[in-house]
């Protein structure tokens, strides 16, 4: 393995390497940080921002927008807005504690529902989400024009299905700690391994934007 210059970090990589960068609060009851999330160019899909160490994908986590910028300039990159968005997942989980007699937060989920399928892709974990079919399709439509009151129950069950397996996507995902303390590397591309455990090893390698 060799060291890569930094400036390269954020431009390596098959996909998204040149789209816009942006810091991204998510506040969940199980699990709250800051990520960097990528707008792509043309029709290429958006993505949470990971690095591949040791064979997996990890998500840099930050206490701060600030400490995200800080780590994103270290690489030759800036942000395209000074403060995060926020995504108040935690308004979510308490609506999937009882879907049938709490009120959904449509923001909320529909927020979360793009944020999972980001984070997804980020971190090479589409197969974790439920594959998109018509009822699915129908659901998000209603959601995104603010229907979501017309949902038949076959669409309702869909949406609970997506919202909570990325619920535990987001809080299972290998992540990075303290991105700052490691050098960036470069390594060859290892074999896919399950990010179904939460990794806090903060030395991360190749780093660049991950594919679906």
């Amino acid at each position: 393995m060799t060291k890569i210059e930094m400036a390269d970090v954020f431009a390596t990589g098959r996909r998204g390497g040149g789209g816009t960068l942006y810091a991204y609060r998510v506040r969940g009851r199980t699990r709250s940080a800051v990520v960097l999330w990528i707008g792509a160019r043309g029709d290429e899909p958006d993505q949470v921002f990971a690095v591949r160490e040791a064979g997996r994908w990890k998500l840099p986590l930050f206490v701060t927008a600030r400490q995200a910028r800080v780590y994103v300039r270290r690489r030759g990159r800036k942000l395209a807005a000074s403060e995060a968005n926020t995504l108040e997942l935690s308004r979510v989980q308490h609506w999937l504690e009882d879907p049938v007699r709490r009120r959904t937060p449509p923001g909320a989920v529909l927020e979360a529902w793009n944020f999972f399928e980001d984070l997804a892709r980020g971190i090479d974990a589409v197969h974790q989400l439920p594959q998109r079919g018509t009822a699915q399709n129908s659901a998000y439509e209603k959601l995104f024009e603010g229907e979501y009151v017309t949902w038949t129950p076959d669409e309702q069950r869909t949406v609970l299905e997506v919202i909570r397996a990325g619920v535990e996507l987001w809080n299972s995902c290998p992540v990075i700690i303290n991105p700052f303390s490691g050098i960036i590397l470069e390594a060859g591309l290892a074999a896919r391994a399950s990010p179904r455990t939460t990794e806090r090893t903060p030395t991360p390698a190749l780093g660049y934007f991950a594919t679906a």
